[in-house]
């Protein structure tokens, strides 16, 4: 016989007591574990094989408890969130068309509550985009604008630069970005366009083969920056996603939305149609992320936590 707490305890009955001890401390060891920080950083990239042109989506868990977490990429910054259901860190990036094929350092930092910096870097290797070339006939004026349009293209340029300069510190957006409408594709991101016999530069978006008046739907919350007719690409809607990540919706042919509106994931921006250089009714869906247009088809793909 044993004493425990005063009691006397056969041994089969203590056995039970220390088992049920030794589970209980199991168990609780086992939770904190769960709840702690991981012994190394963790990185991830999705997709997996970048390429140029190519959306990216980081995920990155730290071996200590961190207050904020940044990157540099490719001469970029990025900014991530912290989401507690999978204890980590993520955001949204790019690799401009540009990029050559080759390894790049992710440079991560992080801060501590306490103010101590934590770092860590990363590379990744991303490849060749395979990009096709597109022919197109369009109307003349859309490839030689006449002199009397010069003036109001060159003031659009200068719009659309301050406007695309403005975003939002914090991202706006959230989960999975959605198609802007249910079609097929008609022009593929990246080709290298040649209108009428004139090369120009490639493809900066995704077309979805619609006929005028389909609804046209916010791929992700934001807010409206740009709802204005555009010489060539006519009635145009772009939504600030935050921290340089904008959509923008091409060739409508009415709006309902205007610049300033707070918007919803898949809320109605438009109707769609041909305006502008379009060679038929369809949408132009583009992706930008800090300057640089990047392939829709990948963004639509990433699976945020």
């Amino acid at each position: 016989m044993d004493r425990v707490a005063g009691r006397f305890l056969s041994k089969p009955c203590l056995r039970i007591v220390l088992g049920t001890l030794f589970l209980a401390a199991s168990l609780t060891a086992s939770a904190e574990s769960a709840h702690s920080s991981p012994k190394v950083w963790s990185v991830t990239a999705q997709p997996i094989l970048l390429v140029n042109g190519s959306p990216v989506l980081f995920r990155v868990s730290a071996p200590q408890k961190l207050a904020s977490l940044k990157a540099a990429w490719l001469d970029h910054e990025i900014t991530f969130r912290y989401k507690p259901a999978c204890k980590c860190w993520y955001a949204i990036a790019g690799v401009p068309l540009e990029t050559k094929p080759g390894a790049y350092s992710l440079s991560l930092h992080g801060e501590k509550a306490s103010g101590t910096a934590v770092d860590f870097e990363k590379s990744l290797t991303i490849g060749e985009g395979q990009y096709p070339s597109t022919a197109l006939k369009v109307a003349p004026e859309y490839v030689e604008p006449p002199k009397e349009t010069l003036v109001r293209i060159e003031q659009e340029q200068t719009v659309k630069k301050d406007t695309f300069a403005q975003s939002a510190s914090n991202p706006l957006w959230s989960g999975r970005f959605l198609l802007p409408a249910k079609a097929g594709v008609s022009g593929v991101f990246g080709s290298a366009r040649v209108f009428n016999g004139t090369k120009r530069n490639q493809h900066q978006g995704l077309d979805f083969r619609v006929p005028s008046g389909t609804p046209i739907h916010a791929a992700n919350a934001g807010k409206v920056i740009l709802a204005r007719n555009l010489y060539f690409e006519g009635n145009c809607v772009a939504i600030d996603h935050g921290q340089g990540l904008m959509t923008l919706y091409l060739h409508l042919s009415h709006f309902k939305v205007k610049e300033g509106d707070a918007v919803k994931k898949g809320q109605l921006l438009g109707l769609s149609g041909g305006t502008g250089r379009a060679t038929a009714p369809h949408l132009h869906f583009a992706v930008r992320w800090q300057g640089t247009y990047l392939n829709p088809a990948t963004l639509l793909k990433l699976t945020p936590p």
